[in-house]
């Protein structure tokens, strides 16, 4: 999935790395033939970079930042008290992940583009909800759940 650069750090071996604007960070390495990447090894042409996209492999892998935390959660909605809202199209802002929490029953969990599936969650599965991206939720059954959310804790929300 395709994600846009935020923001440049050096490793702790002085190795430039991206700061995806999902959380992730990738290392932007110039080590040709393999990554000829000249641009990186200089401020001003790593500044061009900004807002273009890298493609973030842990989001494809829907693999929460390793950094972050639960800041806020939802009310328990059961089958009968779901907002409209949850029902439909929907997302979380740049950034913020979520996870939604069965408590009771199942749910169908609806990912639109670019991943196009849906997952029954239950007690054992957690949905997993990426930053930008088009989700909805329908009952099966009887369902109780709440949704938790998550960002970096250094840039407060």
């Amino acid at each position: 999935m395709l994600r846009k650069i935020a923001a440049f750090h050096q490793d702790e071996e002085n190795h430039w790395v991206a700061d995806l604007d999902c959380g992730h960070t990738q290392h932007t390495r110039h080590e040709p033939p393999f990554f000829p990447r000249p641009w990186v090894l200089n401020e001003d042409s790593r500044s061009t970079h900004i807002g273009t996209s890298l493609n973030c492999v842990r989001c494809d892998r829907q693999e929460m930042p390793e950094e972050f935390v639960a800041y806020r959660r939802t009310a328990t909605f059961t089958s009968g008290s779901i907002p409209n809202g949850l029902r439909k199209h929907h997302s979380t802002k740049r950034g913020i992940w979520g996870v939604i929490n069965i408590l009771e029953g199942q749910l169908r969990y609806r990912i639109h583009e670019p991943y196009n599936c849906e997952v029954v969650l239950d007690q054992n599965t957690k949905g997993i909800i990426l930053p930008e991206i088009e989700h909805a939720v329908e009952p099966l059954k009887s369902a109780e759940f709440y949704v938790e959310f998550w960002h970096n804790p250094s840039n407060p929300v």
